[in-house]
């Protein structure tokens, strides 16, 4: 195999300044829209006392959910053997890194008072799964930071298997301890489901690759440099798996609580009266976010297609937006049983009602919140792939995985 080089990302200097600049701006808005929401108070959200977790949650968590998930081409590569995927390590790590970062930021500027912070780093349930996350993201960047080190410095490069095997290990803990956050609410029927955890991982796993690969093709056709259709087959063709799985463990979730009597009523809710959450179930986790997607990918056409690619991979993401909605809001619009088998009067926390779609209408703060956290996590990654060697110089196939390209003719 021959030598693969690294080298910045070297685009002419005035396209990428207009870049950073746009992604700087669009940081600016979601931080002047934080404090609008600080200096105002939460009347001014579209949250209530029923819906705790707005639109920013969705997008943070999905952040989250992605960095795990986007460390999954360096462990193929480091961690499984897979040779061909080691240039693809680096910016792997990267992604990871700055996807959870932009991920973080919303959720601590989404704590309504950042004072809350300083309580959330000194006090510690640890009967709480939030407070175990807060240990599984810290040690998810460090040990991220280390594995980076270890790819792009001689010297560590024996090391590389050792700490890819333990970030593979750690990240998985990480996208567990997120699902678990639903997974252990007992008190929400639409969440309670040992499933989360797995469901959650596969979604990572789906949701992280389709980014990567966006970026990918990005920096790659931006700055003129190869990248082999062999080594995109493989990509896509392990994004299609993912989808597919993700769509698997929805079906499962699904099956499963319409088997127990006591879920049919959010059942029904979530699958055919839930109005918005119901169209973004069918509409966006479903058709935009897995079946179109896959249609694509084993397409005999438009599977070779980048354009068709990207496609999907935008479709996937979007898919995974509305999933997240779905999970995070309608978990919460479906409110809880009070008191079980009682007639309720009147109530201000809407128990003994069927669940009411209006109930929640995200607030432009909100969302401009949300978009800042991907805004820098982009930012992010420019800065970094233009200073430091996270890009091959190419990755043709006669350099990235010769023995294929070799069967090929």
């Amino acid at each position: 195999m021959k030598k693969i080089h690294f080298r910045e990302w070297g685009i002419e200097s005035p396209r990428y300044w207009g870049m950073l600049a746009v992604l700087a701006a669009v940081v600016a808005i979601a931080g002047f829209a934080t404090l609008y929401m600080e200096h105002e108070g939460h009347w001014v959200t579209g949250m209530n006392n029923q819906i705790v977790w707005g639109i920013p949650h969705v997008f943070a968590i999905f952040l989250i959910v992605a960095a795990s998930g986007a460390l999954n081409v360096a462990s193929i590569g480091s961690v499984f053997g897979k040779k061909v995927f080691k240039p693809l390590a680096p910016l792997s790590g990267l992604l990871a890194m700055t996807l959870l970062i932009g991920g973080l930021l919303v959720l601590v500027l989404d704590l309504g008072q950042p004072a809350r912070l300083i309580v959330a780093m000194t006090t510690y349930n640890f009967k709480s799964i939030f407070a175990w996350n807060i240990y599984l993201y810290v040690g998810f960047l460090a040990i991220v930071a280390v594995y980076l080190f270890t790819m792009m410095e001689r010297k560590a490069m024996g090391y590389t298997r050792s700490v890819g095997t333990f970030a593979f290990v750690w990240r998985l803990a990480l996208t567990t301890g997120t699902g678990s956050i639903f997974g252990f609410l007992v008190a929400r029927q639409g969440y309670d489901a040992a499933i989360m955890a797995p469901m959650f991982i596969i979604m990572s796993f789906a949701y992280g690759l389709a980014i990567y690969l966006l970026v990918l093709m990005f920096t790659f056709k931006t700055d003129g440099r190869e990248l082999g259709d062999k080594l995109i087959a493989r990509l896509k063709n392990l994004l299609g798996v993912f989808v597919a799985a993700v769509l698997y463990f929805t079906v499962v979730y699904h099956l499963t609580n319409l088997y127990g009597t006591e879920n049919h009523a959010y059942e029904a809710f979530i699958l055919r009266d839930g109005g918005i959450y119901t169209t973004l179930f069918w509409g966006g986790w479903i058709l935009a976010g897995c079946l179109i997607p896959m249609g694509i990918i084993y397409h005999p056409a438009l599977g070779k297609s980048r354009g068709a690619l990207v496609a999907a991979c935008s479709l996937v993401i979007l898919g995974g937006f509305a999933a997240i909605y779905v999970i995070v809001i309608g978990g919460q619009a479906f409110p809880m049983a009070m008191f079980p088998d009682k007639t309720i009067i009147a109530s201000g926390f809407y128990d003994g009602v069927n669940g009411d779609p209006l109930s929640y209408s995200p607030s432009l703060p909100e969302f401009l919140l949300g978009i800042g956290g991907i805004a820098v996590a982009l930012l992010a990654t420019l800065v970094a792939v233009r200073v430091l060697r996270f890009l091959p110089e190419s990755l043709a196939d006669d350099v990235a995985d010769p023995h294929a390209a070799a069967k090929g003719a």
